[in-house]
């Protein structure tokens, strides 16, 4: 992977860097000594990138995607060698408040970012971040893989699924008529430390927790594959070194090797690590129309192609995410040595 990644001849640029998992991303890309730029909207007073100070320790724009020739301005600004496209509206309920701006996010942003990359001859590989809910989910508890049919429900996914459709339709230019080669990643539902986003489940239970209040837990029996942020951030860069010697594939997931855990569980195991203090409410009532209940990815060509697995199972994930935060919110630790903890955990067992 070194020595891919080291004759790039311009920086990383990540869209959406200011984000939770943009964040870890240039973290990571900046622990392994790369140069990395941002386009993103600015971060929110919660987030880790705010917890972290980062504001002004890169080159970096805040631009909104939606805006096609300020974006396609920076870009080229930048000329970037490679771009993760992470920008995104992430959130399936607030999907269901604002679908409109969802849709213009997640398909328009793709596809202003895409061509942007297209008109920009510095850019090599756009790796487009989408997610695990891009896949027609009937409940039926299937490992899904990267061949199977895509079918959005709620306008969340249904959005991932209009970039998806972005991402294939570059692909096929780039056969035409040449450009860089546009890989899609799909990863589950990702957490650790600094994630404290609104209607996320352990978000939501840190915020409870550390506020002595009950966490009422929705959907407590549907099962989800929880991943720690840094295993599919190590599997993008793992799917870049692969593409830029040369790889032929189109698509990877990245999600657990075990079976998925059911939500009720990962919140028991996160109020047993936090302490007397945690309270929970399991919320009987099921939520069907909104949310999926069973999700499970198949990463068998993540394995197979890139070596790719990863380092935190899901129960040890889940520890390191309510460590984290015990350490920032209980102890005052360094966020910022906390972050490098778990990314020199990561670097070690590569």
């Amino acid at each position: 992977m070194g020595k891919a990644l080291t004759a790039l001849k311009g920086p990383i640029l990540i869209t959406g860097h200011t984000g939770f998992k943009g964040t870890w991303l240039t973290l990571l890309l900046e622990n392994m000594g790369l140069e990395v730029v941002g386009i993103s909207l600015p971060a929110h007073e919660d987030s880790l990138f705010t917890r972290l100070n980062r504001l002004g320790k890169m080159s970096e724009s805040f631009t909104d995607i939606r805006d096609f020739e300020q974006t396609q301005k920076k870009i080229a600004e930048y000329a970037p060698s490679v771009v993760f496209h992470m920008a995104a509206q992430p959130l399936v309920l607030n999907s269901y408040k604002s679908p409109r701006e969802t849709f213009d996010t997640n398909v328009m942003g793709t596809t202003n970012v895409l061509d942007s990359c297209f008109h920009t001859n510095s850019v090599k590989v756009v790796i487009a971040i989408t997610t695990d809910k891009v896949y027609k989910n009937t409940n039926s508890n299937k490992r899904f893989i990267e061949s199977d049919s895509l079918a959005g429900k709620d306008p969340y996914s249904a959005s991932k699924v209009g970039s998806e459709a972005a991402v294939a339709a570059w692909q096929q230019v780039a056969l035409v008529n040449g450009g860089p080669r546009v890989i899609s990643v799909r990863a589950g539902n990702v957490i650790g430390g600094g994630d404290f986003a609104e209607d996320r489940l352990l978000p939501d239970v840190i915020r409870g927790f550390s506020a002595n209040i009950p966490v009422s837990v929705r959907n407590p029996n549907s099962t989800r594959p929880w991943q720690h942020v840094l295993d599919p951030l190590n599997g993008y860069i793992s799917a870049l070194a692969h593409t830029l010697a040369g790889g032929k594939e189109t698509a990877f997931n990245f999600g657990p090797i075990e079976e998925s855990l059911a939500v009720g569980e990962v919140v028991r195991i996160a109020a047993d690590i936090w302490g007397e203090s945690a309270k929970t409410l399991l919320d009987k009532e099921v939520i069907e129309s909104k949310e999926s209940l069973t999700l499970q990815l198949d990463s068998t060509l993540a394995n197979s192609v890139l070596g790719w697995k990863p380092t935190w199972n899901q129960k040890d994930a889940i520890v390191a995410t309510v460590k984290w935060w015990k350490k920032i919110l209980l102890e005052k630790e360094d966020p910022l040595l906390a972050c490098q903890v778990d990314i020199e955990t990561l670097l070690k067992n590569k």
